[in-house]
């Protein structure tokens, strides 16, 4: 049985409350996994701030997006995005938010609201023009009437395509005239859009004992030479920060972009004696092979910072999934559920020129980097890429968690349609495109440093959309009826016998031992208007090493992927059973001590119809009527976009390295988290 409710707990995890994750999510989540034993780890308090009332020593799931832009950055701008930072923190917790176009008086002619508040959020502008956005957009600065800010104000989108080649396409970019000859100018102007950012995650950040809604400070490093995205969001623990973000502009690779995060936070002295700080790699998928690239050389040391500095990627988020290339698996049979969501171009270059990159290389994709990881444990003694997977939005309108897949989904901006002065006709997005994932994080509390220290430790999933539950233990005598143990048994059991997703299995513990999982699945719940969906299995995707080759192979351990599921063309309506809830306790049959390994799980949703299927559907589109398809809707008869989807969990790995081999995967934070 849960232990009984500590004050503000029922407040704060009522199914109809203003706030909280999903209301009946986070319940059930408590009452299935909740109360018992605290872990033997417990984070650190950085920053003064009530003790929250709903502390739940076995973790709980919080849902939020870390991956969110407003009118600070450039590209968001330039597509008529006027919400700022506030607006998309009072979006995530459930007001509606006003976005493009705009009428004549100034009003948005459409308006968004999420169905259930976050949990917790991060505007995270592209920073590299902070300043010169400001210097075009405040008459008087020196600056303000050169070419640049005159295309800025007079031809937005043209000025968005100068722009980006000027600072992010360059491998060594350089700031334009208008900062002054040493760019002492933008560097001054960009403490203003700075500072706002900063005021506006303290504003909305609950210190009270409610700890309703938590923000984070934060902002992107936004490269991408010859239009390969090496992307990267930064996150800081709490309100100690650089006086100013470190850009592509100054450091233009990510070595250099960890020594300066290192050297003005992590190790600032005691001016900042609380910087914190980790960063987030996202869409792989763009980056031409090069996001989880290696330097020529680069050895342990090098291994060991980028795990520290990286402990976490984005694996989906609103341009595509990341995860995993289709091909053979160690099983010999492709994985056809790598074909979720897939881009066909390796960059942005390649969307628009398509022979500049037909071809998109296993590099691009998370599970390569992962398995390239174990290669390097093998080899060095260090993984640099002991990732955690979490998603996002990368929303460019200031709309945090805007993940609902709908026929009024209104796209997210940044690299989709362009909407500032008129809604295109026909569909509202690039068909290719989606409406994104969401991050949830195990912690104790919603807090800073509990949310902080959860992404420090990998315990952390990415969802594509739904507030799917999902736990994940490894260790090696986990009874098979494990899944039997109710309210806070599981996660009492799972801590006590093992460790999480994220974290790295001990030794085995005797001759012939093999390790078991044990992993609990709810379904996502939906709200009163849009029902969530039954749950259909859930996988193992297990990655090994032998020599220098990297194994793979899928495996349904849950559930039942012949369950009849479908979904109606004609209408839309979702077919077939599935499952409220999903468990089980797997061992590994072909596990090999002598060889480093990695497992993860996958959990699905029946099939349901994609965002732009439902649009479609709406409009009356028929794909075989004379003339074809209305304009703007010959999306709806590409064949190349399915029009069902599968939604998705993506669980961080547990790895396994045998002794002696050192593991960098167990390695604690760089700053103050250990």
């Amino acid at each position: 049985m849960r232990k009984p409710a500590r004050r503000g707990e029922a407040e704060a995890w009522a199914p109809t409350g203003r706030r909280g994750t999903a209301g009946w999510v986070g319940l059930v989540a408590v009452l299935a996994f909740g109360g018992g034993i605290a872990p033997a780890a417990a984070f650190e308090r950085t920053e003064p701030r009530a003790a929250c009332a709903d502390h739940e020593p076995l973790r709980r799931p919080f849902f939020g997006d870390l991956h969110v832009h407003t009118r600070y950055s450039h590209d968001a701008q330039t597509q008529g995005t006027r919400n700022g930072p506030r607006d998309a923190y009072r979006f995530a917790q459930g007001e509606p938010l006003g976005i493009q176009p705009y009428d004549e008086s100034g009003e948005p002619l459409r308006t968004v609201r999420l169905a259930r508040a976050l949990d917790f959020a991060a505007v995270t502008d592209h920073a590299e023009l902070f300043g010169e956005m400001t210097i075009c957009e405040t008459p008087g600065l020196a600056g303000h009437d050169s070419l640049l800010c005159r295309l800025h104000r007079s031809w937005p989108r043209a000025s968005f395509f100068v722009w980006n080649t000027l600072t992010t396409y360059p491998e060594r970019p350089v700031r334009r005239g208008l900062c002054g000859a040493d760019g002492s100018a933008c560097a001054a102007a960009a403490r203003t859009p700075w500072r706002d950012i900063q005021e506006a995650a303290e504003a909305f950040y609950d210190r009270s004992d409610a700890c309703a809604f938590t923000t984070f400070v934060g902002y992107e490093w936004t490269g991408g030479p010859g239009s390969n995205n090496i992307h990267r969001n930064v996150l800081f623990r709490n309100a100690a920060v650089p006086a100013l973000p470190v850009t592509y502009l100054e450091e233009p690779q990510p070595e250099g972009l960890w020594q300066a995060l290192t050297r003005d936070c992590v190790r600032a002295g005691p001016a900042a004696p609380a910087c914190d700080v980790l960063v987030i790699p996202h869409n792989s998928n763009l980056s031409g092979g090069l996001l989880f690239s290696l330097p020529e050389g680069a050895g342990p040391e090098y291994a060991r910072t980028r795990a520290a500095m990286e402990p976490l990627v984005e694996v989906m988020q609103h341009k595509g999934d990341s995860e995993c290339r289709t091909q053979a698996t160690g099983a010999g049979a492709p994985d056809e559920l790598c074909r979720f969501e897939k881009l066909a171009y390796q960059n942005f270059a390649a969307k628009f020129v398509p022979w500049l990159g037909d071809e998109i290389p296993a590099a691009n994709y998370v599970r390569d980097a992962l398995g390239r990881g174990l290669l390097e444990q093998a080899r060095q003694g260090v993984n640099p890429f002991a990732f955690g997977l979490v998603a996002s939005t990368d929303t460019h309108l200031a709309a945090s968690g805007l993940v609902d897949e709908s026929a009024s989904y209104p796209g997210h901006g940044g690299a989709g349609t362009p909407a500032a002065n008129e809604l295109p006709p026909g569909l509202v997005d690039d068909v290719e495109f989606n409406p994104g994932g969401l991050a949830v994080l195990w912690a104790e509390e919603n807090s800073r440093d509990a949310l902080f220290a959860a992404m420090r430790r990998r315990e952390v999933y990415g969802t594509s959309g739904p507030r799917l539950v999902v736990r994940v233990y490894g260790g090696w005598d986990y009874p098979p009826a494990l899944c039997e143990q109710s309210g806070g048994a599981f996660a009492s059991a799972g801590d006590a016998g093992g460790v999480p997703m994220g974290g790295l299995l001990p030794a085995p513990p005797r001759a012939g031992a093999a390790p078991r999982f044990a992993i609990h699945a709810l379904r996502d719940p939906g709200s009163p208007d849009a029902p969530g969906t039954p749950l259909q299995r859930i996988q193992i995707v297990k990655l090994w090493v032998s020599g220098d080759t990297v194994h793979e192979r899928v495996l349904d351990v849950a559930g039942d992927a012949e369950n009849g599921a479908g979904v109606d063309p004609s209408t839309c309506t979702p077919q077939g059973v599935g499952a409220d809830a999903l468990c089980t306790v797997w061992e590994d049959p072909d596990f090999d001590p002598a060889t480093p390994a990695l497992w993860y799980a996958r959990v699905l949703e029946n099939p349901t119809c994609r965002w732009h299927a439902q649009a479609c559907l709406a409009a009356g589109v028929a794909c075989d009527a004379p003339g074809g398809p209305p304009e703007g809707f010959a999306g709806c008869c590409d064949p190349a976009i399915p029009r069902t989807i599968q939604e998705r969990a993506w669980t961080s790995p547990i790895w396994y390295t045998p002794p002696p081999l050192s593991a960098a995967v167990a390695m604690p934070s760089p700053g103050l988290a250990r």
